[in-house]
């Protein structure tokens, strides 16, 4: 199954024969002062910078969000989406939990958006189905629903499936739909990561579609991020997610090891232009 998205000039394929597909997280103001504080004042120099680097580090799509305390989505989400576009030209993954605000950036994007989301709440599905009928977009489908986040594997399995029927009931076709298992700190659960790739593994096979998730909400609040979040993407790729939401100038080398090892890097190509990159990077520095 292929999920494709596309800005003006670039098309992204996500599928299981492709390479794990990488969205950056990085224009995100969740946990990052600077970049709130920027976008409170409406200054977008940060997130062109953020989206210029992440780029640079290997990102295929970026994830645009700009939702904090006291700024106004539905004008500022269409002006950052416009700002990254001018800057890069991978496509976009259009951030918010406003069903204006995403409406106001789907409107200016060119191409072809993968939205983030849709959860399994009955008021989320009847607001933000719709616009990614409307727009033809393609769409992530968070597994909560109006009981809240499912620290099990069988609820976040149920909540997909639901997830999937109602998106095909609405005209969006399953291929659409990518599905966030939606990943718990193993510092305050230490089960949290066996469920998650237990639910992956079950949706894989039952529905067929293509995932993703946020690979570093399993690190929070312990040392060493970087090495549970490489070790933990590793694992994740390997029991069926496709597409990754997450720093690419940290996470990158492993993702593309761990294709490599699945078979998803025909004579280590990526792999070693990565590696040769790697090198020439630290001569530069």
């Amino acid at each position: 199954m292929e999920t494709k998205v596309s800005s003006l000039k670039k098309e992204v394929i996500i599928g299981d024969t492709q390479p794990t597909v990488i969205i950056g997280e990085r224009i995100n103001p969740a946990g990052k002062k600077k970049l709130a504080e920027a976008l409170k004042a409406g200054d977008l120099e940060i997130v062109r910078s953020e989206a210029l680097a992440q780029v640079q580090a290997g990102a295929d799509i970026l994830d645009v969000n700009v939702g904090t305390f006291g700024v106004d989505e539905v004008a500022l989400l269409p002006r950052a989406v416009q700002a990254v576009m001018d800057t890069v030209d991978v496509p976009l993954c259009i951030d918010s939990n406003n069903p204006a605000a995403l409406e106001a950036a789907i409107k200016i994007y060119k191409g072809k958006p993968l939205v983030n989301s849709v959860t399994g709440e009955e008021r989320s599905l009847k607001r933000v189905l719709p616009l990614v009928k409307e727009y033809k977009a393609a769409v992530v489908g968070l597994v909560q629903d109006d009981e809240g986040i499912p620290k099990d594997a069988q609820r976040r399995v149920s909540i997909a499936h639901k997830i999937v029927e109602r998106a095909e009931a609405a005209g969006i076709p399953r291929e659409d739909v990518v599905i966030d298992c939606l990943a718990f700190a193993v510092g305050a659960d230490t089960n949290s990561g066996l469920a998650v790739l237990e639910a992956i593994q079950r949706i894989k096979a039952e529905l067929g579609v293509n995932m993703t998730l946020g690979a570093s909400n399993i690190s929070f609040g312990l040392p060493d991020r970087e090495l549970l979040n490489n070790a933990f993407a590793a694992m994740v790729i390997a029991a069926g997610i496709t597409c990754l939401i997450t720093d690419a100038a940290k996470v990158r080398p492993a993702i593309i090891a761990a294709d490599l090892v699945l078979g998803r890097d025909k004579h280590a190509r990526r792999y070693i232009e990565a590696y040769r990159q790697r090198q020439r990077q630290q001569i530069v520095e």
